[in-house]
C-alpha cells in the first residue's frame, strides 16, 4: 500500500507565509498532484521526501525499476524556467530531466545522492574548485530563446535604487548601494548571451553516479557568467571568518573563480556588486532592520583593490 504524500509542515509554513491563499491552496492539492503524477509516470515511491522552500522531491522508482526524483513545485516566474535550462543542458554539469508537465510544473529527474552535497566537502578550496569548473561547463552554453534576461533585471534593479536609497537610515548604507549601482550601470548595456544557473552555491551541487557532482535547482536567465559569482563567494561564510581576515579570503575566493572562468576582472567586480545589490534591494523591501553585514563585507572586499569606501 502507498501512504498518501503530505506537504512537510515547514513547506507549507513558506508557502502561506510567501504566496498566501495561493500557497495554502497549492499545498492542499499537493497529495492529489503527487498521487496523479506517482500513477502518470508509473512510478513507486522508495524513501522519505525531502524539501526546499519551494519544492517537495519524491524519491521514486520507474516501472523499470530505475532510481529517479519526482519534483513538485508551482510553475510561477522563479521555478518556469527550470525544465528549459535542464533540457537545453541535457545532463552536462546538470541533473538530468526525464520528464515534465508543462501544466503544473511536476518534474522527473535523475536520482542523485541528497545526502552528499559540496557542502560535505571538508576542503574549501577544493569544494570551490569543483563547484566553479561545473559552473564553467554551464556557462558555456548559449542560453535558448523564452527566459529571463538578466538586463531585464538589472535596468529594473537600476530603477529600484533611488527610492530603495531613502529607505535607508545610515549614509554608509546610502553610499553603497550608490556605489554598487554605479558599477552596475557599467556593464548593464552589455547584459550576455550565457544560460546561466543563478543559483549555484555548494547545498546546489550533489554528488551522482553519472558524474561525481551535478547542479540542481537552477532559475535559468540569459546572461553573462560574472552575475554567476556570488553564491559561492558568500557560500559557508563561518570558514571565510575563521580565517581571520575577511576581506582577502572573499579576493582569494573572486580570484580562484575568475581565473577559472576566466572572466574579466573589472567585469566580474561590476556584475558581482551587481549582484549584492540585488540582495540588498530585497533586504529593503523585506524592510530588514539593517542591511546583511555578509552583503557588505563582500562588496568592500571586491570595492578596496579600486576604490576605499569612506
Amino acid at each position: 500500500m502507498i501512504h498518501r504524500i503530505e506537504a512537510p509542515d515547514a513547506l507549507a509554513d513558506h508557502h502561506a507565509d510567501h504566496s498566501g491563499d495561493e500557497g495554502k491552496a497549492w499545498i492542499a492539492a499537493l497529495p492529489d498532484l503527487a498521487e496523479s503524477f506517482l500513477d502518470r509516470w508509473d512510478l513507486t515511491p522508495d524513501g522519505p521526501t525531502r524539501h526546499g522552500f519551494v519544492a517537495l522531491v519524491v524519491p521514486v522508482l520507474r516501472a523499470d525499476g530505475t532510481p529517479a526524483a519526482l519534483k513538485l513545485q508551482p510553475s510561477t516566474e522563479d521555478t518556469v524556467g527550470e525544465p528549459v535550462g535542464l533540457r537545453t543542458w541535457d545532463g552536462r554539469g546538470a541533473v538530468r530531466l526525464l520528464d515534465h508537465d508543462a501544466g503544473t510544473g511536476t518534474m522527473l529527474l535523475e536520482r542523485l545522492d541528497g545526502d552528499r552535497s559540496l557542502a560535505s566537502v571538508p576542503d574549501d578550496a577544493q569544494a570551490l574548485r569543483i563547484l566553479t569548473e561545473l559552473l564553467a561547463r554551464l556557462v558555456a552554453v548559449p542560453a535558448p530563446p523564452g527566459l529571463r534576461t538578466l538586463k531585464d533585471i538589472a535596468e529594473a534593479m537600476l530603477a529600484d535604487v533611488p527610492e530603495a536609497v531613502t529607505a535607508l537610515p545610515s549614509e554608509d548604507d546610502r553610499r553603497l548601494l550608490r556605489t554598487c549601482a554605479a558599477a552596475l550601470r557599467e556593464v548593464v548595456g552589455e547584459p550576455g548571451d550565457r544560460l546561466l544557473h543563478w543559483d549555484l552555491h555548494y547545498e546546489n551541487v550533489l554528488a551522482g553516479e553519472r558524474e561525481p557532482w551535478l547542479a540542481i535547482d537552477p532559475q535559468p536567465l540569459v546572461g553573462d557568467p560574472c552575475f554567476e559569482l556570488l553564491p559561492a563567494l558568500d557560500n559557508r561564510w563561518d570558514e571565510v571568518v575563521a580565517t581571520g581576515d575577511v576581506h582577502r579570503a572573499v579576493r582569494r575566493r573572486f580570484d580562484l573563480m575568475t581565473e577559472i572562468l576566466d572572466l574579466d576582472r573589472e567585469r566580474a567586480v561590476a556584475w558581482t556588486l551587481g549582484r549584492v545589490l540585488q540582495n540588498l534591494l530585497w533586504e529593503i523591501e523585506d524592510e530588514e532592520p539593517e542591511l546583511s553585514a555578509v552583503q557588505i563585507a563582500v562588496a568592500e572586499a571586491l570595492l578596496r583593490p579600486r576604490v576605499h569606501l569612506p
